[in-house]
């Protein structure tokens, strides 16, 4: 298991390169705020937008998972902890306000990049409609200027 990549994977680079290309800037292998050795793949951290490529095998994939029969109750108990490892951790990013989206390592790359960068789009259209009307309802600005 320790020669299994952890990151960089080749669907998380297809991804990454078809979002660098749409012009969209991320952070990748961001910690998990709040939750230690647990990593973020893709992140926006200004948009909260999460984004998490998941193999078929390590995290269950109901299509394309296999289940070892050599020292079968152990792989069980492994791949239920990673299962639920992952639960946990969208539950705790979407509680802290983020926006979590999985997919899995067989998903077109095409397709993940597609849905990232709508959200993406749309968490930044919806931060500056939210300092837009932060602005218009500043007290502070009248719309005078001095010299009046």
């Amino acid at each position: 298991m320790s020669r299994q990549a952890r990151r960089d994977t080749a669907a998380e680079i297809m991804v990454r390169r078809l979002l660098h290309a749409a012009g969209l800037r991320y952070r990748v292998n961001v910690p998990v705020p709040g939750m230690p050795r647990r990593t973020i793949d893709i992140a926006w951290g200004t948009a909260r937008i999460a984004v998490f490529l998941d193999g078929c095998f390590w995290h269950g994939c109901p299509q394309h998972a296999t289940h070892p029969k050599a020292n079968a109750q152990w792989w069980r108990t492994k791949l239920d902890r990673n299962i639920a490892r992952d639960r946990e951790t969208t539950e705790h990013l979407t509680a802290q306000g983020w926006v979590v989206m999985r997919f899995w390592e067989h998903e077109p790359p095409e397709e993940v990049a597609t849905a990232v960068r709508a959200a993406v789009d749309r968490a930044k259209a919806d931060r500056a409609l939210s300092r837009r009307t932060d602005r218009d309802q500043d007290p502070r600005r009248t719309g005078r200027t001095s010299d009046e």
